[in-house]
């Protein structure tokens, strides 16, 4: 049996975008009978908010999206909720570091923006690190550590030369395994990386299958390293092109009120925006409302595009008015 996932973020409220994504990943799901879990990925807890988690379940609720274990009914897997995982998160940077494949890191973040504004030294996961702290002596990181607290990275094996997959979404996906360098499993704060979070989290829910944006493609060799250093298996993954406003960027706040909690206060009904997000997902061939429900039998990943939508004014206008 397949186990997919949604985990959002509670920093903002749900839109149009975060929905796509959580249909596609949903009818993914029960389409193949399997189990759907949903998470509350807060581990950024200044960012996150308790009211606008409870308001995230509220939305895909309304919206005809269930799942057979989570936060606010629990399961065999519990907590769904990640700043209540932190020991499994302290367990995993202990195995790591006995294997030595972590290390401390005292770059500051004015030193790594410079890195950024060197040529190619961005990716999409950030400033390439150049392992300016990767070979400091033990007394070097002592005499450092009584100024500055560090953060840890991962250390990337040299066996590494390149990491491929198959995205079930993307097609064959090969990464040079250094593109990004050394990367953070814990920040200088304290707080456990995305990265490290979500592959002790996937693994230990026995998540099979993550359907998520495209802009998280460049994360998965990074993870995929650490399920292999962790010894853990890791799931298939697929990536589906992003909901884009028309200034060619993510769509967020800036791109108007696309929020599902605005779209209800506007009088949209839920199989409205289903219908809307089925058709841009290939799924039906007109615009028209629909149940989440009544897309799970005939849900077909392949029919999905493969280019990310922009969505403008006539675009919302279309969704209002379906």
């Amino acid at each position: 049996m397949i186990r997919g996932r949604f985990a959002p973020t509670p920093s903002g409220l749900m839109h149009i975008g975060n929905i796509w994504a959580a249909l596609l990943a949903w009818l993914q799901t029960r389409h193949a009978n399997g189990q759907f879990v949903l998470r509350m990925e807060d581990i950024d807890k200044p960012r996150c908010r308790p009211e606008l988690a409870e308001q995230a379940l509220a939305d895909l609720r309304w919206l005809g999206i269930d799942w057979d274990e989570g936060p606010d009914i629990g399961g065999p897997f519990a907590p769904y909720t990640q700043s209540e995982r932190d020991e499994w998160y302290a367990a995993a940077l202990d195995r790591l570091e006995q294997n030595g494949l972590l290390y401390p890191c005292f770059c500051s973040r004015a030193e790594l923006l410079a890195v950024a504004s060197a040529p190619h030294g961005l990716s999409e996961e950030g400033p390439a690190y150049g392992g300016t702290c990767r070979c400091l002596s033990p007394e070097e990181q002592k005499k450092r550590k009584a100024i500055k607290a560090p953060s840890l990275r991962f250390r990337i094996g040299e066996d590494h030369s390149s990491i491929s997959f198959h995205d079930e979404a993307a097609g064959k996906q090969t990464f040079a395994a250094d593109a990004g360098g050394d990367f953070v499993v814990r920040r200088a704060d304290g707080i456990v990386s995305y990265q490290l979070a979500v592959v002790v989290d996937d693994a230990a829910m026995g998540i099979t299958d993550v359907l998520r944006g495209y802009d998280l493609l460049d994360s998965t060799p990074r993870q995929l390293m650490l399920y292999e250093a962790l010894s853990l298996p890791a799931p298939r993954f697929a990536h589906v092109p992003l909901l884009m406003g028309e200034d060619g960027k993510r769509l967020a706040k800036r791109h108007g009120d696309t929020s599902i909690a605005g779209l209800r206060a506007a009088g949209v009904a839920p199989a409205h925006i289903i219908g809307w997000l089925a058709r841009l997902a290939g799924q039906t061939d007109v615009f028209k409302p629909l149940s989440a429900a009544e897309l799970v039998q005939g849900f077909r990943l392949d029919l999905v595009p493969t280019e990310p939508f922009i969505i403008d004014s006539t675009a919302m206008k279309q969704l209002m008015r379906i």
